[in-house]
């Protein structure tokens, strides 16, 4: 059986390297483009054996360059995303709306038979977040370019290799007390990144077209659930603390100076808002593809790293002889 064509676009962060491996060991043949391929290169080819990954080094805003990999490729998936914005053109409008548009239109332009887009839950009711408004822009660059794109809205993304539950355990560690932004009572619904490129694979089997998908776990567990559940995992005890909003407000003003910001104004913006199911499109689980990992088994399958004694950690109780 002849392999499939898939071009990619983010391929070397957290959701990307999950993507190539399950496209490659279903037949797919991956081309990512990169921005630095002597920085992200080793990782990416590491990811499926020999002969199934190519790597393109390119600024994705060249577009001369990175037309020469939509000659050979069936579909197009857009991974790229940042939190929070950086000199040097890392702006949100860039990143998420013009960027976008770029690859629809090149998608358009070389008849591929998808084109896939990663965007986010939530973004319609945070009007006030510079992040939401240019994930909307994009969404709508895109339909406007290529009508049959799928964009997929996931709730929060966790796995071993995030920058969600690692950080936080991290910080869970080191910190005595703990904040709580908007009491703790924001909604989630979070996905294992397994489940989500089980999706993104789902769509291309079965050929969806033409779809916003939002793409949610199998359980809505508040922030405050989030925070404990995972002080359980390392087994820890830590004051949480909730943060007026003012004094939230200027912590994060001076967290967002870091080089690489805990939180930034914007964030907490979007905190305000549930990141769950909205019911005004299609989940997961009604397009047939539904979620099977639940946040608490799968973060204990990876926490030990955090707790005293990592690997060889016991609970006291279990301390008999």
């Amino acid at each position: 059986m002849k392999a499939k064509n898939c071009l990619i676009f983010g391929g070397s962060g957290q959701i990307g390297r999950y993507l190539i491996r399950k496209l490659t060991k279903n037949n797919f043949k991956v081309t990512v483009v990169t921005r630095n391929i002597h920085q992200k290169g080793y990782i990416i080819k590491t990811q499926a054996n020999a002969g199934y990954v190519d790597v393109i080094e390119s600024n994705i805003f060249d577009e001369k360059k990175i037309r020469a990999c939509f000659e050979n490729a069936e579909v197009c998936i857009n991974l790229v995303g940042i939190l929070y914005e950086k000199k040097g053109g890392n702006s949100f409008n860039n990143i998420h709306s013009i960027f976008p548009s770029i690859l629809a239109k090149l998608s358009s332009e070389y008849k591929l038979k998808n084109f896939i887009h990663l965007s986010a839950l939530g973004i319609n009711e945070a009007t006030d977040s510079s992040y939401a408004k240019s994930k909307l822009e994009g969404e709508k660059n895109i339909f406007k370019n290529f009508p049959l794109a799928t964009i997929l809205r996931p709730s929060i993304v966790y796995s071993v290799d995030d920058n969600f539950t690692t950080n936080f355990m991290t910080l869970l560690n080191r910190l005595p007390i703990f904040p709580l932004y908007y009491n703790g009572k924001t909604k989630f619904m979070p996905i294992h990144c397994s489940d989500l490129t089980d999706i993104i694979y789902y769509i291309l089997e079965k050929n969806i077209l033409s779809k916003v998908v939002e793409c949610v776990g199998p359980e809505t567990i508040t922030f405050k659930d989030i925070i404990e559940k995972l002080l359980k995992q390392i087994d820890k005890k830590r004051i949480l603390l909730p943060l007026p909003l003012p004094l939230a407000r200027f912590s994060a003003r001076f967290l967002q100076l870091l080089p690489e910001p805990l939180l930034t104004i914007d964030q907490l913006k979007l905190l305000k808002y549930d990141n769950i199911l909205t019911g005004k499109y299609k989940s997961n689980f009604a397009i047939g593809c539904p979620s099977k990992r639940f946040f608490e088994e799968e973060v204990n399958k990876y926490c030990y790293m955090w707790k005293d004694g990592g690997q060889f950690s016991i609970k006291k109780s279990d301390n008999k002889i």
